[in-house]
């Protein structure tokens, strides 16, 4: 499965994050220690937010160690919240459409999981989309169909709630299905303003994420770091596994969770899909 990193705080470069770090974004691409998969190469994205307030996409599938316009874009463009992902397929084709992260309008979604006998699945899924949303998907994963699921539920009013009804959807179409434990899912998900994440799976057997201990706190554990004096105190990452080893450093967000990133960490509550009523489309 894949690896992903959201960052909300001070502008830097994308660089600072995909490529400098000891366990980057890049170096997990080829080398991750906490996934399913240590290879991630079928392909990666990047989406920022920038003057406009309208998110930007850079997607390819190239592998991230090997494309080398992506080294030059993420030394000069500069965010205060961007999203980053590189993908090792579930199944899906490896084509510029199913990279993540996906955009509608001003909302970015990346994932990492699956809906398990996705193709069993879809059908039903996809109908429970709203009818004027369904031209805008463009690909053919999952991932995007999730997205498109929430947004249906709401996503742009209350975003948790939102993807409860989407998980509890899957969960239902699912075990309707005879699937067992068909829902895995660590997401991000961002408006510009402020970062959602959620780490869940219906087995209660996730893939690991983790988000950064404040910045106050790691300047007075790591008074030298440089890379900590240059932000501001409501930066954090939030990551599928972490970029160094500094104790103290990283926190792992629990099983059936969900997070607000906002100035800083805001709120890490609970995660439980819930039913959801659906207006099928014709």
């Amino acid at each position: 499965m894949c690896r992903w990193l959201a960052y909300s705080g001070s502008p830097i470069a994308l660089e600072e994050v995909l490529f400098k770090p000891a366990h980057s974004l890049v170096v997990q691409s080829l080398r991750a220690t906490k996934g399913v998969h240590p290879t991630n190469g079928d392909g990666f994205g990047l989406g920022w937010y920038g003057a406009g307030g309208l998110p930007r996409l850079y997607r390819s599938i190239s592998p991230a160690w090997n494309d080398r316009n992506l080294r030059e874009l993420a030394a000069d463009v500069r965010s205060p919240l961007f999203l980053a992902h590189v993908r090792a397929s579930t199944g899906g084709a490896v084509q510029q459409s199913n990279c993540h992260p996906f955009r509608h309008g001003k909302w970015l979604w990346m994932h990492n999981g699956q809906i398990r006998e996705f193709a069993k699945l879809k059908r039903e899924l996809a109908l429970a989309v709203d009818a004027s949303l369904y031209p805008a998907i463009e690909g053919t994963t999952d991932s995007e169909l999730m997205f498109f699921l929430a947004l249906t539920f709401g996503l742009e009013q209350n975003p948790v709630e939102a993807v409860e009804r989407m998980a509890g959807l899957v969960e239902g179409v699912g075990l309707r299905s005879g699937v067992e434990n068909p829902l895995q899912m660590t997401l991000a998900v961002s408006d510009g303003k402020n970062l959602w994440v959620f780490r869940y799976s219906s087995g209660g057997k996730s893939g690991t994420l983790f988000y950064s201990t404040d910045l106050k706190t790691l300047r007075r554990l790591y008074p030298e770091n440089p890379d900590f004096a240059g932000v501001d105190d409501c930066t954090r990452l939030v990551v599928s596994e972490p970029f160094a080893d500094l104790p103290g450093a990283w926190n792992e967000i629990p099983e059936a969770s969900c997070g607000l990133v906002g100035d800083g960490m805001e709120m890490l509550q609970g995660f439980e899909p819930r039913a959801a009523r659906v207006a099928v489309s014709a």
